[in-house]
């Protein structure tokens, strides 16, 4: 059974092992697979365990001897699934690795909104400190969390665990999704409700047809001028002109964003010059810790797929 990794690197750029999953076959990892390349490397493959290399129709077509797409992260819109299911291929995911991770990240983007340490600690490795008439100071606001309003769009695992942190920082917690179940982390209110009474709006949603772009000028015109908005979810969830607009023109406090539309960003993003946004390159799911269980959840994926019980389908 021959295994190919199509883009490894970023999984594991050499600090865990692919032992596991090469005792299951014959596995082949690249660290990244053009889109040029992909189909010499891929052509002969049984097994392909992707995360963001593409796979539509054509290049599911041509894999005449694949039988397992497994991506190599929650998100499987970079396959084409019905393609898959007409040629009987499984595509399998990896549910629920990141949650502490992500959560931990969302915090700490807010955080840097709300007590600007990096930008406190840039102004005394410059000397700001040393020239101050006083023996505090600070280079801009600091918000106090308690008895803030967050409000939590998408409250799958990773919401819901961003709520537990919430309530233990002392903050309120409104939660917007579009199957409700009643819980004690939190209070369900609509949207428009979500982005007119939260101090703080962070997004927990998967990607859709139905909510590309949903933050838009429309949500962000309800948000009051002192919030801030957080997105470690998708990109394209937000309409990042709108975004950039209602930044500059203060209409809102600040962003702090760790995914954008394109990755890498292109030239002239407009986020990327935004005035008080704080942006990381999609690295909130890296730790080392959700990145094994990746790797260990992957295996599993492969040996039940190998066992005739697969695990993890989206098909």
């Amino acid at each position: 059974m021959k295994i190919v990794v199509t883009d490894g690197y970023t999984l594991n750029p050499g600090d865990l092992s692919w032992d596991s999953i090469a005792a299951c076959g014959e596995l082949v990892v690249y660290d990244r697979t053009p889109p040029a390349e992909f189909m010499d490397r891929c052509t002969d493959a049984e097994i392909i365990l992707t995360n963001k290399v593409a796979m539509n129709k054509e290049a599911i077509e041509q894999c005449k001897k694949l039988q397992l797409i497994s991506v190599l992260a929650t998100g499987y819109n970079v396959i084409d699934v019905k393609a898959a299911s007409d040629r009987k291929i499984i595509v399998c995911n990896v549910p629920a690795y990141g949650t502490d991770s992500v959560a931990q990240h969302c915090f700490a983007l807010l955080l840097e909104l709300t007590n600007r340490v990096g930008q406190h600690a840039w102004s005394v490795a410059k000397g700001d400190w040393q020239q101050s008439p006083d023996w505090c100071y600070s280079v801009a606001p600091i918000m106090e969390l308690a008895g803030k309003t967050v409000g939590i769009v998408g409250f799958g695992h990773i919401g819901q665990q961003v709520a537990r942190v919430a309530n233990a920082f002392g903050m309120q917690v409104i939660y917007h999704r579009l199957n409700d179940k009643p819980t004690t982390l939190g209070r369900y209110v609509d949207l428009p409700t979500l982005f007119a009474s939260s101090d703080i709006i962070t997004l927990h949603c998967p990607l859709t047809t139905g909510n590309h772009q949903f933050v838009n000028k429309d949500l962000l015109q309800r948000m009051k001028r002192s919030a801030y908005l957080v997105n470690t979810a998708r990109g394209p969830l937000i309409h990042e002109q709108d975004l950039a607009d209602a930044l500059n023109n203060d209409q809102i406090a600040g962003a702090a964003l760790d995914v954008l539309s394109t990755e890498p960003p292109q030239e002239g993003n407009p986020l990327l010059k935004a005035k008080n946004c704080i942006i990381t390159p999609h690295n909130a799911w890296m730790s080392k810790e959700a990145r094994a269980r990746i790797l260990h959840i992957t295996r599993n994926n492969v040996v039940a797929f190998l066992e005739g019980q697969p695990v993890n389908r989206v098909n």
